[in-house]
């Protein structure tokens, strides 16, 4: 058996050949891609995936332990969903932190004291390149000034704040399925409970080689 005590755990890097690539279909956010990429074996194999401008999402964590949560109509897998606040990076240039803070306002009229990343990761690498951050945002208030005016699914948004160890059962029990929410909940209750706590989480500029930006 292998020690695995002497493997590097780390994400890397890396591109094989490939030999065509195009965009069969292209939509306002987000494309469908089609390739060619060599096989270690020597064969080629096609491999048609999404195209996707990144997401962010926030885990808003209050002064009891409360995690804020939204449920909202999710058309692909009929059913109303609860969530966490998040939103695409479909603004040029933006700054994945300012887009986190403005979807935190528009969802939830909420804003934090405070920021870190809780989080990097691939939604569904089999089958899109969308890489999500997940921030986790504390010391929170009520945003000033007027709600944002919502539309479309977001006209009917429910909220609630339930505690991490809630969230928890719910998720170990199958009754909560969204994946961001899932992974922010885990993630933030081994923060809770680990060494140097919330405060060894990295600050909410570290770098996202997945989504570089300025």
């Amino acid at each position: 058996m292998d020690d695995r005590s002497t493997v590097d755990v780390a994400d890397v890097a890396e591109e094989w050949e490939i030999r065509g690539s195009s965009t069969p279909f292209q939509g306002r956010v987000t494309g469908v891609r089609t390739e060619e990429v060599r096989m270690p074996d020597g064969s080629w194999a096609r491999r048609d995936y999404q195209t996707h401008p990144g997401s962010v999402s926030v885990l808003a964590l209050d002064d009891r332990q409360r995690v804020l949560i939204l449920r909202q109509y999710r058309h692909p897998v009929r059913q109303r969903l609860w969530e966490l606040p998040a939103g695409l990076l479909d603004v040029p240039g933006e700054n994945p932190l300012h887009a986190a803070q403005r979807e935190l306002y528009e969802e939830a009229h909420c804003k934090a004291g405070s920021w870190r990343v809780l989080v990097d990761f691939y939604t569904s690498p089999g089958g899109t390149d969308e890489a999500l951050r997940l921030f986790l945002a504390t010391d929170l208030a009520e945003a000033e000034g007027e709600r944002y005016e919502a539309h479309g699914e977001e006209l009917e948004l429910e909220s609630a704040r339930v505690p991490v160890e809630e969230l928890i059962r719910l998720i170990h029990a199958g009754e909560l399925h969204n994946p961001t929410l899932i992974t922010g909940t885990l993630a933030v209750h081994a923060a809770l409970h680990g060494p140097g706590g919330l405060d060894a989480l990295r600050p909410a500029d570290a770098p996202w080689p997945a989504r570089p930006f300025i």
